[in-house]
């Protein structure tokens, strides 16, 4: 593998299969600070991780496990029934993740948060505490912690990752024209899943915003027909994560434009578009560590500072 050899993200990236397996190997050790079966659960984060709880929510519903809502922390509806309280944070720096916590302390609820980077406010906020230091990252584009917790969440549901991180390492030892044929010289790139990777494209589409200051959207993918195809054309792609409806792919390449879908894990095609990240990050001459106007976490000014 040679894509921007001497970025963080690159590095990231590629050892994605190997996290996986690690972190799922800890499940014995942490099933216990998880939402039990059965609860009716809430799942928080921001950005990412708001698209990680979106991935888990629908996976836990549809496993059986109990229901499941996903927020973005600035927009919760916590006032409702809920036993237990996931937060997703990668810096347990998020000022709306850490309210969100604030907010709840003394409820009838459990809360727990997977967070990257120990001793952060979020992790003395949170009843439970999973912490995964190993996968976290240098680069503010945040790839492996995602993953890795989605990887971790679905191992809880009972799910056998061996072929998502078998898929992943195919992705990543292929070679990168072939691997991004057809849709490396895209101009824009649209991506669509159902269920839970609704989630996995809306994080699809931001990781390529990110790195590479590229033109993308998501949507759920039986959406994509009632308005957004109207952007389709020839130099244009639409990428499916998962499960694809009939006639979509037929009318997509209709429109001239590219339909682009893999028949493996859609966590490990997650994996394929970070490696499409890179390569337009690094046709645009970015660094893909240091996306512009961002930072590894969004710290707001306190009420009492903006008085």
């Amino acid at each position: 593998m040679t894509f921007n050899p001497d970025s963080d993200l690159q590095r990231e990236v590629a050892g994605q299969p190997d996290d996986w397996a690690a972190v799922v190997a800890r499940l014995p050790e942490l099933a216990d600070a998880l939402p039990a079966a059965g609860a009716r659960v809430a799942v928080v984060g921001c950005g990412t991780s708001y698209f990680m709880a979106q991935a888990y929510a629908a996976l836990r519903e549809q496993s059986g496990h109990g229901e499941t809502d996903a927020f973005a922390a600035s927009e919760h509806r916590l006032d409702r029934s809920y036993d237990a309280v996931l937060v997703i944070t990668r810096s347990g720096t998020t000022t709306e993740v850490i309210d969100v916590l604030t907010s709840l302390r003394g409820r009838d609820l459990v809360t727990t948060a997977i967070v990257a980077t120990p001793g952060t406010p979020v992790t003395e906020l949170a009843d439970r505490t999973i912490l995964l230091p190993e996968v976290d990252e240098k680069s503010v584009v945040q790839t492996r912690f995602a993953t890795s917790t989605v990887a971790l969440l679905r191992a809880s549901l009972g799910q056998d990752l061996s072929a998502a991180i078998a898929d992943a390492k195919a992705v990543l030892a292929e070679d990168e024209d072939s691997c991004l044929a057809a849709v490396a010289d895209a101009e824009q790139v649209t991506f669509v899943g159902r269920g839970w990777t609704i989630g996995l494209a809306a994080e699809a589409a931001l990781k390529l915003r990110e790195s590479a200051q590229f033109w993308t959207e998501s949507y759920p993918a039986m959406e994509y027909r009632h308005g957004p195809v109207s952007i389709a054309t020839a130099g244009r792609a639409v990428w499916a994560l998962g499960e694809v409806p009939p006639g979509l792919a037929e009318q997509v390449r209709g429109t001239g434009a590219h339909f682009e879908s893999r028949d493996i894990d859609p966590l490990a095609e997650l994996v394929r578009v970070h490696r499409l990240c890179l390569a337009k990050a690094r046709q645009g001459d970015l660094d893909p560590d240091h996306p512009r106007h961002l930072t590894r976490s969004v710290v707001l000014p306190s009420a009492a500072s903006q008085a």
